[in-house]
């Protein structure tokens, strides 16, 4: 399994926020690209980067940052937030993310995503799902949708699509442990998926249980941020 260090963005700077609340966001004096630097120093290769004012707005804003960060580190970007037609998803591509990821276009034009998977590819799409009690929320976690989780995991498991995203917003941000019941219900009903968990890892520990799970890998945000989990404490996990 690998650790993948999150970087949510607000008006170009480093921010988190408590289950998907923008009232609830904590802003960190990190520039974007330094700390992308700085990780990928520590070791990493990895970095899910969320324009959530992309999000919000449902347009791409914030890709300058991705630009300077895929054109002056070697860590393998995958982008989301605010990509809602090819031009868009282009833009992102040529800025030199790695992967996509699809989350509320997924809901709302699930044909469109289709069409980018056998364009591009299911090794460069990642859908998002974000959840709270297995329904799935859009626009920046703040609209909840019809889709209940598994029905929604099927009609794209059914599209090709091979990796997933699934965060619990209930538990992004809290630094109170993983959802990793919900994970293994995942992993049983979808075994072939490439599963990411994302949203309330703070020790060890909670690597060591989505490890057990069989997750392809673990996003981490908060927790590096802010030192909860140092580099020593997970070297077999980084790279």
């Amino acid at each position: 399994m690998r650790i993948i260090p999150a970087m949510d963005i607000i008006e170009g700077r480093c921010v988190r926020l408590e289950q998907g609340d923008y009232s609830k966001k904590k802003i960190y004096d990190k520039d974007p690209l330094e700390y992308a630097k700085a990780l990928e120093c520590q070791g990493f290769k990895y970095l899910h980067l969320v324009d959530l004012d992309g999000a919000k707005a449902g347009k791409l804003i914030n890709w300058k940052i991705l630009e300077k960060i895929c054109t002056q580190t070697r860590l393998e970007v995958d982008f989301g937030g605010g990509i809602k037609d090819i031009n868009s998803l282009s833009v992102v591509f040529s800025s030199g993310a790695r992967q996509i990821t699809a989350g509320s276009i997924a809901v709302r034009q699930p044909d469109e995503v289709e069409k980018w998977l056998e364009q591009f590819g299911p090794e460069k799409i990642i859908l998002g799902a974000d959840v709270k009690d297995k329904k799935v929320y859009i626009n920046g976690w703040k609209t909840a949708t019809q889709w209940n989780l598994f029905p929604f995991l099927k009609s794209f498991a059914e599209k090709g699509i091979q990796y997933v995203v699934c965060t619990d917003i209930s538990r992004d941000g809290l630094l109170e442990g993983s959802a990793v019941e919900l994970y293994k219900e995942i992993r049983k009903e979808f075994p072939d998926l490439k599963l990411i968990a994302s949203g309330g890892v703070h020790r060890t520990e909670d690597l060591d249980l989505l490890a057990d799970a069989g997750l392809e890998g673990a996003i981490v945000g908060k927790a590096l941020l802010e030192n909860k989990i140092t580099i020593n404490q997970i070297k077999r996990y980084v790279g």
